[in-house]
């Protein structure tokens, strides 16, 4: 690695490289609680051995070109908020840093779209936006910690998706450079039959296939007018019932989130509630965003729901980018805190829930449980663990028991092991069950597209072998 490190000082400055221990150990621990409790206990597992800070398409290009003639892993790393362990380089190499990677967005007002390059980060983005009238109505709850690239790499989605969908329906098109160092823009206007959809294939490719390195996202105009409620539910069923209902009757809410009694109690902190509860909301045209609040209403009050009011949804609307509770259990000594979002049809949901609820229960203090995301054929469910382990080490093994046993319940109920965070370390050992029969096309995608198996090794269920020195 010495030589690669200095070919690449060669090429791109030596500002833009560094062998330094304080920027190896940065790049070795995202934020998946897993890796936060490694740097509690000292440990590195998975340390690069140069760091490359890009500043733009070309040394992204000049770094695959030379890592790709000395066959070198190459993990591509944006602001260091996954919490799956996608941006850690198993095999060492290099990690190449795309947070200075940014520039002025683009913005085209006819159009409705805005390009920039993959390092600018989401709550600058829309913030820069809003200034203008606009939104990304994308709204993962890392907005201000993650970048349009990440979204991309990682098929993130957002908040407010059961509206404006996932990352896949958001991006027009984008800029990626392949293994080799080669540039290809894919993208449509604003649809197209030639073929495949090009488009597709590096989108949650978490950088096994290519470095996405500029962006082009659609832009909505900032909402006419909004309406929000949240409603007291007799149960689970019936809150499940009401979102299915809403969905498949064609009713559109940007907002759907339903929470089990024992999150309840987090969801609605300033009143207490005995129940489950459901948050929801709808934007647009006044009139359009009334009646379609009310056919909604209509549908959960069917089902037993009572109102209680705006306040508990405005309240979650200001605090929704807040991690503290999952931070603050981190930090204390043994403490641990987890998340898993997993997916399934609306027939198996119910099921697969209980079936978590249950066996994560002996695993922490608290298994807490939320519905969100919804689709016309399902719905996605997080589960969320806290809990506190005599040291470090024991919270450690908790965690990985947690995502040993949460994966064993979703496969054994058919489910999606990720909805949108992604496989990374996490979910390494349960790609190829989740993906089934189908994983042979993306290994061939892989071959085809990095030969050398360079970029991003260990993730996707892709080996983690190192191919070069």
């Amino acid at each position: 690695m010495p030589a690669v490190a200095d070919r690449l000082r060669a090429a791109l400055g030596d500002a833009a490289v560094s062998t330094a221990d304080t920027d190896l150990d940065a790049r070795s621990h995202d934020t998946w609680p897993v890796a936060t409790v490694w740097a509690k206990l000292g440990r590195h597992p998975h340390r690069p051995d140069v760091v490359v800070r890009a500043r733009g398409v070309d040394d992204v290009v000049t770094t695959l070109r030379i890592a790709a003639e000395s066959g070198v892993p190459v993990t591509t790393w944006g602001l260091g908020s996954s919490v799956t362990g996608q941006p850690l380089p198993v095999a060492g190499g290099v990690v190449l840093d795309l947070s200075g990677h940014v520039s002025t967005p683009d913005l085209d007002e006819v159009d409705r779209t805005v390009r920039v390059a993959s390092g600018v980060r989401g709550g600058d983005l829309e913030a820069w936006l809003r200034e203008r009238g606009y939104t990304l109505n994308h709204s993962p709850q890392s907005l201000h910690r993650s970048t349009v690239g990440g979204w991309i790499a990682t098929r993130a989605t957002g908040q407010f998706s059961s509206r404006y969908g996932g990352i896949e329906d958001l991006v027009v098109g984008y800029q990626v450079v392949l293994a080799d160092g080669t540039i290809a823009d894919l993208g449509q206007r604003p649809r197209a039959a030639m073929g495949p959809d090009l488009k597709e294939l590096f989108i949650g490719s978490e950088g096994t296939l290519g470095v996405v390195t500029e962006v082009t996202l659609k832009v909505y105009a900032l909402a006419e007018h909004r309406i929000v409620e949240a409603f007291a539910l007799p149960d689970v069923p019936a809150g499940l019932d009401a979102m299915r209902a809403i969905t498949q009757s064609g009713l559109r809410p940007f907002l759907v989130r339903f929470y089990d009694r024992d999150e309840a109690a987090h969801a609605v902190p300033d009143s207490p509630v005995a129940s489950p509860v459901l948050f929801l909301g709808h934007e647009g045209l006044t009139d359009v965003a009334t009646a379609e609040h009310a056919a909604a209403t209509a549908v959960v009050e069917a089902v037993g729901g009572t109102s209680m009011g705006a306040p508990p949804v405005t309240a979650w609307l200001d605090r929704r980018y807040d991690f503290s509770t999952i931070e603050r259990r981190l930090a204390e000594p043994g403490g641990y805190a987890e998340t898993v979002e997993v997916a399934n049809l609306w027939s198996r949901l119910g099921p697969m829930y209980t079936d978590l609820k249950e066996q994560l229960a002996p695993l922490a203090d608290e298994v807490l449980g939320h519905f969100s995301h919804v689709y016309e054929q399902g719905s996605s469910l997080y589960m969320i663990l806290l809990g506190r382990a005599p040291d470090d080490a024991a919270a450690l093994a908790r965690l990985e028991e947690i995502w040993e046993r949460a994966m064993k319940v979703v496969v054994a109920h058919d489910g999606e092991v990720s909805h949108h965070h992604g496989g990374g370390l996490a979910r390494q050992p349960w790609v190829r069950q989740s993906l089934g029969n189908g994983y042979p096309v993306l290994r061939r995608l892989k071959d085809g597209l990095d030969p050398g198996h360079l970029l991003n090794p260990g993730k996707l269920g892709f080996p983690a072998g190192r191919s070069g020195a």
